[in-house]
């Protein structure tokens, strides 16, 4: 069933509920995780230890946080395709590291529409990063697995304590799907508010 290891996780959240058990296990699993700004504190305020996004990319979240992720170094270690040469040598070359896991959710756009806060307020709540980042992950199911939601900790909590960190290919494909419905969902409402 193809199974791969997962080595390395990039965690990037809004929501923090449910997160400690899963960050746990991976840690418990030995794998390396990489987060940015308030993920990063979370994690390391449960003891388990974390690397800055921005160590790896050398650059700063800029623009009041609208950019964090967005760097080759960061959707290059996603997208990378594991079993063909020329990608792991230009990974190489660039000194770009694999991504197997990606958690991440969504700014709370459609509860801050539903709020009644102001138009700026809901234009800030627009994912990129994060949007972009379930979508890499999502192509590249071959080899990375993407929690796009909350709604998939207990997924991913029973595979880790079932089989370690690893996943075969039909999981990530299952991850992937769901990914790609979030993120439909997501687009399909924020195209509502425009069209209003």
């Amino acid at each position: 069933m193809e199974e791969k290891k997962i080595r390395r996780a990039l965690v990037s959240v809004f929501h923090k509920d449910g997160l400690d058990e899963i960050l746990r296990l991976l840690h418990e699993q030995g794998v390396e995780l990489l987060s940015t700004g308030g993920t990063q504190a979370f994690i390391e305020s449960l003891g388990i230890p974390c690397c800055k996004v921005e160590d790896v990319t050398g650059y700063p979240s800029i623009l009041g946080g609208r950019v964090k992720t967005l760097h080759p170094k960061v959707f290059g270690g996603i997208l990378g395709r594991r079993a063909l040469a020329g990608d792991q040598e230009e990974m190489t070359k660039y000194d770009i590291p694999a991504i197997d896991l990606v958690i991440v959710d969504l700014y709370p756009f459609e509860q801050t529409v539903a709020s009644g806060a102001e138009e700026q307020d809901i234009i800030e709540k627009i994912d990129i990063g994060g949007i972009s980042l379930i979508r890499a992950a999502a192509k590249n199911f071959q080899d990375v697995v993407i929690v796009p939601s909350k709604a998939e900790y207990p997924l991913l909590a029973d595979i880790l304590k079932a089989q370690g960190a690893e996943t075969n290919l039909e999981q990530r494909r299952m991850f992937a799907c769901r990914a790609f419905g979030v993120s439909s969902h997501y687009d399909t409402a924020i195209h509502g508010w425009f069209a209003r």
